[in-house]
C-alpha cells in the first residue's frame, strides 16, 4: 500500500519548526530529509524514523517496525499530533546521524 499525499502534507506542516526538512518519493513512498541527512520516512501512512539512541530514550515503548520487505527496522513514531515533540524528535535525531557521504561523479 502506497502512502497517501496527504499524511506526508501533515507531517511536513508538523515538521515545519525545523530547518531543512525536504522529502522524496520513491516507489509510492516517502524519504524524509533534515539537513541533506535522512532521518526516517512515511511508509504505508507511518512515520518511521532511524532508531538512534536519542530516539529510542524519548520513545521507549516506541515499536520497531520494517518500512518495506528486506529494510533495516526503524521506531514507528505514534506521537505525530505533538509538533513540539516531533521537531525536538527530529533535531535529536539529526545530530546523532553522520554527515552523508559524497559522491564521486
Amino acid at each position: 500500500m502506497a502512502s497517501s499525499k496527504g499524511y506526508l502534507d501533515f507531517i511536513l506542516e508538523q515538521l515545519s519548526g525545523v530547518d531543512g526538512i525536504s522529502f522524496r518519493a520513491m516507489m509510492g513512498e516517502y524519504i524524509l530529509y533534515c539537513r541533506g541527512k535522512i532521518i526516517g520516512g512515511i511508509y504505508d501512512d507511518r512515520f518511521l524514523i532511524k532508531p538512534t539512541k536519542s530516539a529510542k530514550n524519548m520513545m521507549p515503548s516506541a515499536p520497531m517496525e520494517t518500512p518495506y520487505e528486506g529494510a533495516k527496522q526503524m521506531l514507528l513514531v505514534d506521537s505525530v499530533d505533538s509538533r513540539a515533540f516531533l521537531c525536538s524528535l527530529v533535531e535529536a535525531v539529526y545530530a546523532e546521524l553522520p554527515e552523508p557521504k559524497t559522491r564521486k561523479r
